[in-house]
């Protein structure tokens, strides 16, 4: 609960101390005084004339009031908010859609659909980086729909395309098939789970409960693994998600876009934080209560 509290304060502080090291004052990197005429008034207008903590703090409470201000060189004037109203949707879907991805690939280890004989294909497959399979999806994209590439088919196609190169690729489908299988094999050789067996009691009803909080750490990883994925995937893909506009916004050192989209990833990471943290207490208290029939002696 500590950390997820402190990342989006700590992520926005380490952007804003980021741009008050680079050389000059930061409204001359935004707008170099041989183009604006002058960037005192840019300065008091973005609030950067009075140091990295006033600035921090005030965009800090703007912030907490859902006010991000206006985009300052990627889409100049236009609200940030809006630009993140766009965004937001885009990404969760490409996340959820990659995250679907990779639990069916724990499942699939667990129920034995996908057998030993596959590990090599997979630990292939794993090696690939998400920046050559972006590539060859953007490369799939234009020779199917050509001029069409950015109608509606042409979204959802980079989409999908989109989700399925985060989930396979950089070891996240085969760490999740791989990961899941050796800790279910490693908790099933266990002395307990044994006598559980020779009590006519089934092996994953006494194994699942001790390993759901690995599980959970390990997928809450995954989810992490494919926010700081999909900052590639959109870029090469020409998805309009928050990486992409993350990445814009770094490129025009747009800091306005680039504050408010790297705090939305560290409130996602937080999020994810707490869901992990609710998720653990309640498996803890399903394994804390006896099971049906089983009465504690006097006392105990």
């Amino acid at each position: 609960l500590g950390a997820a509290v402190s990342l989006p304060i700590i992520v926005p502080a380490v952007i804003t101390g980021f741009i008050w090291s680079l050389p000059g004052d930061p409204a001359s990197l935004i707008c170099p005084p041989n183009v604006c005429g002058g960037t005192e008034a840019l300065a008091e207008r973005w609030n950067l004339d009075g140091g990295p903590v006033q600035f921090f703090l005030g965009w800090l409470g703007d912030a907490a009031r859902l006010e991000f201000g206006n985009s300052w060189r990627l889409h100049q004037g236009f609200p940030v908010l809006e630009l993140l109203e766009t965004a937001i949707p885009t990404t969760l879907t490409l996340i959820a859609l990659a995250t679907a991805i990779v639990m069916l690939g724990g499942f699939g280890a667990t129920r034995g659909w996908l057998p030993r004989r596959l590990d090599p294909f997979l630990r292939v497959i794993g090696l690939v980086p998400a920046l050559v399979l972006a590539l060859a999806g953007a490369a799939l994209i234009e020779l199917t729909f050509g001029f069409g590439s950015f109608s509606d088919t042409g979204r959802l196609a980079r989409l999908a395309i989109g989700a399925a190169v985060l989930g396979l690729s950089d070891g996240a489908f085969t760490g999740a098939v791989l990961g899941t299988r050796t800790t279910f094999e490693t908790e099933s050789k266990q002395r307990y789970v044994g006598i559980a067996i020779l009590r006519g009691e089934r092996e994953m009803a006494n194994t699942w409960p001790n390993v759901a909080p690995a599980l959970i750490g390990q997928l809450r990883a995954r989810i992490i693994h494919l926010l700081s994925g999909a900052v590639v995937v959109e870029v090469i893909l020409r998805i309009d998600g928050l990486g992409g506009l993350l990445w814009g916004g770094t490129l025009r050192q747009d800091f306005g876009v680039v504050l408010a989209a790297a705090t939305l990833f560290a409130v996602v990471s937080a999020v994810l934080l707490i869901l992990q943290a609710v998720a653990e207490t309640l498996v803890a208290l399903h394994v804390r209560k006896a099971p049906q029939g089983v009465r504690l002696e006097e006392g105990a």
